[in-house]
């Protein structure tokens, strides 16, 4: 089996197993842009607003320890930088209107059988493909 391959079921093992402890220890759905959008509009507060800040910097420092302990981590990343910041701007902006993001209905919405977040799913998957062939393919960019 290729070394991707087993990274990536690593990863998702992972991201299921956080979405479990945090909606059986919480009682709530792990969203990441719920979680964020939480502490920037500031309906978060005391105890949960420290709950959701500690997951934040989990979800940066976790990455930032492996790539020290593996000697980094390679990428096919481009240096269009434009092109990046747009990505996360539009990726804000869909989070936004679908009321969540791939965390929230894709790995939590799917596992509890969520119509919401399997319709939300398909949609970013295509959003992401036509994406990448406009983005790659028509304007070379990325």
């Amino acid at each position: 089996m290729p070394t991707d391959w087993i990274w990536g079921l690593v990863g998702g093992a992972l991201i299921g197993t956080a979405g479990a402890v945090y909606l059986l220890a919480n009682g709530r759905i792990m969203g990441a842009s719920g979680i964020v959008g939480a502490l920037a509009d500031r309906t978060a507060t005391g105890a949960a607003a420290h709950e959701r800040i500690a997951f934040i910097l989990g979800l940066f420092a976790l990455p930032a320890v492996l790539a020290l302990v593996m000697g980094g981590a390679s990428t096919h990343a481009g240096s269009a930088l434009w092109v990046y910041v747009a990505g996360g701007l539009l990726v804000g902006v869909g989070t936004r209107i679908a009321n969540g993001c791939t965390s929230g209905h894709g790995v939590c919405g799917i596992s509890r059988l969520s119509l919401r977040g399997m319709v939300a799913t398909v949609f970013y998957i295509l959003a992401g493909g036509l994406t990448i062939v406009a983005f790659r393919h028509l304007l070379g960019v990325v």
